[in-house]
């Protein structure tokens, strides 16, 4: 037997080649004296095979909706985003996911994230982002949509239970939402304010915000981090005024990892006197989506989501962190079989970056269990317990 003979009958893959400039996802390389770890960001390509503006009419009104897809037969996993994030937080998820399960992914950037470019951008209701995702469905497949996974992630789980409670995907095969649970989304928005506040406000490249994700744990993945913080942040030259650009609040310093403790004294002050002529030279960073303002629709979002995701008569697959996040409703529905739970451990938040490899195999295996598709080269999937 061959070795990717052996692989495939294990149920793994081959790993992929190394993208250039980095390690391979889950590596960990040692770096001697004064080197670093390469924060450089990715291109949306090396993981997508595809990017269109989807244009849709909202109103009388042409918005103009950004998509990256890839795969070419097999039902649809349209894929939604959380909350000040975008597409590209799908990147190495769809880039597993199409090597285990024939299928085809769309990833969509909602309405007031990354590169969608709509009239009324700061109408982030429950409503009018489930209508954008039954719009794009529409324009793509017209009155014969394929069959369709909606998965959402967070905020994005949230506005994919709503779509689907709505009725507007109707090719809808199942549901799959990602460490979102109205419970402990609710007794959150308290303390969500104070989150938001305690992040840097701007960031001088994009490698310091790469940087930052990774070691601040939004995103524990630093493969998914260089091509996610991509679609998080924008240049500050848009939206700060020059004032505003000189004095730049909240940026982290770069950390040297480096053995010699006096070679990283003066490795230091040589950076910081680098980083202020690079604050000189470039505009800086700062967040794409300014949550804080989206306050007034948080409890839309989340308010009796229980109760609809366990209305929806699809299949439906919840993934979560730790199961310490089931509320009430959704443990009595779980004992009663009205869905599948699987809890990724050692995960933070942002579960489909942490462990892509695992929702991977999460949502393949839900979905050859449930016969929507077939798995690629003979792969077995393991049907893990609820």
């Amino acid at each position: 037997m061959s070795g990717l003979e052996k692989q495939l009958h294990l149920n793994r893959l081959p790993s992929r080649p190394p993208l250039p400039g980095g390690p391979q996802s889950g590596s960990k390389m040692r770096m001697g004296p004064g080197r670093r770890r390469d924060f450089s960001p990715v291109p949306w390509n090396q993981y997508f095979e595809s990017m269109e503006n989807v244009v849709v009419d909202s109103d009388l009104n042409k918005d103009s909706l950004r998509i990256y897809k890839s795969g070419s037969e097999g039902p649809v996993l349209l894929l939604l985003h959380g909350g000040g994030h975008s597409a590209l937080s799908w990147a190495v998820f769809t880039s597993i996911i199409i090597n285990r399960i024939h299928c085809r992914v769309v990833a969509l950037d909602l309405r007031g994230h990354g590169d969608t470019r709509v009239k009324n951008s700061e109408d982030l209701s429950a409503e009018t982002m489930s209508k954008d995702v039954g719009n794009v469905v529409e324009v793509l497949y017209g009155d014969s949509p394929p069959p369709i996974m909606l998965i959402g992630h967070s905020m994005g789980g949230a506005i994919a239970v709503h779509a689907a409670a709505a009725n507007l995907i109707p090719s809808l095969l199942g549901l799959c939402v990602i460490d979102v649970v109205e419970g402990t989304a609710m007794d959150a928005l308290n303390s969500m304010q104070n989150f938001l506040r305690s992040r840097p406000k701007m960031f001088k490249s994009l490698e310091n915000a790469i940087e930052w994700s990774v070691k601040s744990g939004q995103i524990r993945n630093l493969e998914s981090a260089k091509v996610s913080m991509v679609g998080q942040v924008k240049k500050c030259e848009d939206v700060c005024t020059p004032g505003e650009s000189k004095a730049i609040e909240g940026i982290i310093e770069e950390e040297e990892e480096e053995d010699d403790e006096e070679h990283e004294s003066h490795s230091k002050r040589k950076k910081d006197d680098d980083d202020e002529t690079e604050l000189k030279k470039d505009a800086p960073y700062t967040w794409n989506v300014e949550l804080s303002k989206t306050e007034k629709y948080w409890e839309g979002w989340f308010r009796g989501l229980s109760s609809l995701f366990l209305s929806c008569p699809v299949p439906k697959l919840l993934l979560l962190a730790g199961v310490d996040r089931l509320d009430k409703d959704l443990t009595i529905g779980q004992m009663q079989g009205k869905f599948q739970m699987q809890v990724l451990p050692q995960c933070g938040h942002a579960v489909h970056e942490d462990a892509p490899d695992k929702v991977a195999d999460a949502v393949a295996n839900f979905m050859v269990r449930h016969r929507f598709t077939e798995s690629k080269g003979g792969v077995p999937c393991v049907f893990p317990a609820c």
